[in-house]
Parts: C-alpha cells; structure tokens; sequence
C-alpha cells in the first residue's frame, strides 16, 4: 500500500482540519477542540466495532 493512500484526500475534512492554524485559538478554545475531537475518535470506534461484530455475525451465519 502507498504512503500516499493513508494520507487525507485535498477537500478532505480532516486535510483541512489538519491545515488549521491553531495560533489564534485561547487555551480554553484548545480544550474544546481536543474535546470535540476526542468524541468524533469514539463515535468512528463505536462505529468500527459495529462493523466488526456485524462482519463477525455474517461469517458465523455462512460459515466462512
């Protein structure tokens, strides 16, 4: 796989998000974000599990 692949697409969310200068922002605006964020990394694991456990649930049912 290519390095490139990993990397967030131009128009992405996260490739701007990621850009962002974070020079203007207070300390308390910081914590926010980093809070935001930190409930966004929960909800795609919650996300990923579901995936997981519904994968899981479909081999079982077919036997693969």
């Amino acid at each position: 796989m290519d390095s490139e692949e990993n990397l967030p697409r131009p128009g992405d969310p996260i490739a701007l998000l990621i850009k962002q200068d974070l020079d203007p922002l207070s300390v308390s605006e910081l914590e926010e974000r980093i809070a935001l964020l930190e409930g966004e990394i929960l909800r795609v694991k919650n996300h990923m599990q579901r995936a997981v456990n519904h994968r899981a649930s479909a081999d079982s049912l077919f036997k693969r």
